[in-house]
């Protein structure tokens, strides 16, 4: 018998939705989809088929974020996923059912990957896409919408879906999910549970974070493309305007030669910023404006001197969370000398640091990591820090969005 999740009276709430992919007439069925077995096979030919087009996309190709993307979706790559997560165990697993995903404003394809992490491990899908304009989000669904024509079976499982942060719409989407996810940060996590999730549906949130990068300043100077390297730290930061969570918000620098390392390596990313960066007066007058207010209240705070608002650096005495306090985007850095890396774990040992960036030997990290810093859940290289994976944040979105039969008998 099929169950009915939307009655007729709530039908009316989703005429105010907005199907970006999929349709109301699927959604009011959504009670009679079957959740899939993670790694399904159909649904990996699908992915990959999209990946396919993507690659193959003359506009796609423009945005580096739609190429990673597609990159990510080859055959090879979710073979990779597969092998890593798949459980082998004699046990059942299914996917969850339906995720309720609210996607980031500020990060114009990280709704795709979490519709495409809930459909690798089963389960159907409603994302709540925000209203700003991104063309890549133009891209990446007519893609969708056009390789799901030639994979009409997963036709419910995949709902993209715009409308204007209605309560009432947020609790019909609530009350369908198995498993709700929110990437929006603190002021959006707060707003989405005003809307209850049914006694046994679980929630996964994702809330504001900053990150940072360390470089050894020997291990910068010995590298041959020093080029190649500023421009994997600009996609790791301008790229997003410094918006998400995985930017670089702190530059610490380690060893001998950090004098050295920081004229060059600045230099070469000025050069580069000002070639690509699509830079706004009203960008430098926020940046000064942090700037200016953080050496007027914090001791030992020092503005580098700087011939335009590209880049700007501010240098700080002891780096700790509270700097974060008078964070910038677009290009505004704290920067630090560090001469044992254990001055770095104030700073780390807060909840709200997420991801170290890191050009240098590991060892070096070890003691900082195994101090029992309550922060950091990512140790990536520089120019990695938006290189999506299925453990993210601290979470295991393959444990998160699926269930186990056991099976004991």
């Amino acid at each position: 018998m099929q169950q009915c999740l939307i009655n007729n009276e709530r039908v009316a709430e989703l005429l105010e939705v907005r199907f970006l992919v999929g349709d109301i007439e699927h959604l009011v069925n959504i009670g009679s989809i079957p959740p899939l077995t993670p790694f399904d096979d159909r649904v990996l030919t699908f992915l990959n088929d999209l990946s396919v087009r993507l690659m193959s996309d003359n506009e796609a190709r423009i945005y580096p974020d739609i190429v990673t993307l597609g990159f990510w979706l080859r055959r090879a790559s979710l073979a990779k996923l597969r092998e890593r997560f798949e459980k082998n165990d004699g046990n059942i697993h299914l996917g969850r059912g339906i995720l309720f995903h609210i996607a980031p404003s500020n990060v114009p394809v990280n709704y795709a990957y979490s519709l495409f992490t809930g459909l690798m491990t089963g389960n159907i899908n409603i994302v709540r896409i925000p209203s700003k304009d991104y063309p890549q989000v133009r891209i990446i669904n007519r893609a969708i919408n056009d390789t799901l024509r030639e994979h009409q079976f997963l036709a419910g499982y995949v709902f993209l879906v715009r409308y204007d942060k209605e309560k009432k719409v947020n609790d019909l989407m609530s009350s369908l999910a198995d498993v709700r996810i929110v990437w929006g940060g603190d002021v959006t996590i707060s707003e989405i549970r005003k809307s209850p999730l049914s006694p046994r549906a679980g929630e996964v949130t994702f809330a504001d974070r900053y990150s940072l990068a360390i470089i050894d300043s020997e291990k910068y100077i010995a590298l041959n493309n020093k080029v190649r390297f500023a421009e994997k730290f600009y996609n790791d930061t301008y790229l997003t305007d410094q918006n998400a969570c995985t930017s670089p918000r702190v530059v610490v620098w380690l060893g001998e030669h950090i004098g050295e390392a920081k004229e060059i390596f600045w230099n070469t990313l000025h050069t580069l910023v000002r070639e690509k960066y699509k830079f706004q007066p009203v960008m430098g007058v926020n940046k000064m404006t942090s700037a200016y207010i953080m050496a007027a209240v914090q001791e030992g705070v020092r503005i580098i001197p700087h011939e335009d608002n590209y880049i700007v650096r501010v240098a700080v005495t002891h780096p700790d969370a509270q700097i974060m306090n008078f964070k910038d985007n677009s290009g505004y850095f704290f920067e630090y000398d560090c001469n044992d890396i254990m001055e770095l774990h104030d700073l780390c040992n807060d909840k709200r640091c997420q991801t170290i960036s890191f050009l240098g030997e590991k060892d070096v990290l070890m003691p900082l990591l195994k101090s029992g810093i309550k922060g950091v859940d990512r140790v990536v290289p520089i120019g990695a820090t938006m290189d999506f994976d299925m453990i993210w944040d601290g979470y295991d979105l393959y444990e998160r969005f699926t269930r186990t039969i056991s099976t004991q008998i």
